[in-house]
């Protein structure tokens, strides 16, 4: 039996207004999404034992997503990941967007969809959000509209990504969770096991720009076809943690990218997508600077991510997936997570 609820989660500075708190409970997972960002701020699933836990990182108050942080949780557009530079040209037109990492361009921007409001509409299963992205918003062009929207089902939350434009633009969302499947207070995702279900990658150069090479993953640290335990994999080639785009075969439903799982604790997160790619991320550049939930610090490779998403600067590369959403047209994609234990 699902239950969605309401409440305050804080305000606003300035008289800016509320931000609100939606509750989705099922009888194995425990959602809270607010209104700023979309951010998923708490997400409860149970180990083996029947105990719930906290497995997301973030903040206990408003505050501290007011703050400069990672994107813990967040609703990233209008292009997720990096566009080199800033720079794309679409239908004769060149685009300058602000720079905000390094030389480059970095989930949507200066002020991205993960630093507004958005507006909630309360579902029978979940919570959908909406807003319109006006034409120019940090350089983009076109007036988008964007509907996201959270549902559970048991113990699948599932995310599907709207969107419809007035003019020719690069579009791609996602969702930037951190995950510690330890739970509030794990110091890093070393005992983690990963499995991401790509033959290719993308190789990055020095920006962590991909170098427009698809690589196979055979025979490389990239190989996490089958189940690699972290901590043991970064030593054994000595990496320094992974930021990289893997290659997902793409289709119109939902298919299986990527595992995740604790063999402590025995939860498991299992990845669903439609997108053509899925950056996975072990909060490399996390330094013990913030104090996350609870007072705990968030080091590095204390969280990691699998954003599901399209390519990388695929507005300029023509050879991967098409990123430009045309007037007319509607971005429409899914990402489910499906938490079990074993």
């Amino acid at each position: 039996m699902l239950e969605v609820k309401k409440e305050a989660f804080g305000e606003l500075p300035l008289g800016g207004g509320t931000v609100e708190k939606f509750l989705l409970t099922s009888n194995t997972v425990k959602v809270e999404i607010i209104s700023l960002g979309c951010i998923i701020t708490s997400l409860k699933t149970k180990d083996r034992g029947g105990k719930f836990s906290d497995i997301v990182l973030g903040f206990d108050h408003l505050e501290g997503y007011l703050s400069e942080h990672p994107y813990f949780g967040a609703a990233i557009g209008r292009v997720a990941n990096r566009i080199a530079k800033g720079k794309f040209t679409v239908e004769g037109h060149d685009y300058q967007l602000a720079i905000n990492d390094g030389s480059n361009s970095l989930h949507g921007g200066v002020k991205g969809f993960d630093k507004v409001i958005w507006f909630p509409e309360i579902l029978p299963d979940g919570v959908r959000f909406f807003r319109i992205s006006p034409d120019g918003e940090e350089g983009y062009p076109g007036e988008l509209k964007v509907w996201i929207s959270y549902t559970l089902k048991d113990d699948e939350l599932t995310i599907n990504y709207r969107a419809q434009t007035s003019k020719a633009t690069p579009v791609n969302l996602t969702n930037h969770a951190y995950f510690n499947l330890g739970g509030q207070g794990s110091s890093n995702i070393y005992d983690h096991e990963f499995t991401i279900e790509a033959d290719c990658y993308l190789p990055l150069d020095e920006t962590l720009i991909p170098t427009g090479k698809i690589m196979p993953v055979q025979d490389t640290p990239f190989d996490l076809r089958k189940p690699k335990e972290l901590g043991k994999h970064l030593q054994k080639f000595q990496l320094d943690g992974f930021d990289h785009n893997f290659c997902l075969v793409q289709r119109k439903e939902p298919h299986f990218c990527a595992r995740a799982y604790h063999p402590p604790s025995g939860r498991m997160i299992e990845v669903y997508a439609t997108q053509p790619g899925i950056q996975f991320y072990t909060g490399n550049f996390l330094d013990g600077t913030l104090k996350g939930k609870e007072g705990h610090v968030y080091f590095k490779h204390s969280g990691f991510c699998l954003e599901t998403q399209n390519w990388p600067n695929a507005i300029n590369q023509p050879n991967f997936p098409d990123v430009l959403l045309y007037p007319g047209d509607e971005y429409n994609t899914t990402t489910c997570f499906k938490f079990s234990v074993s």
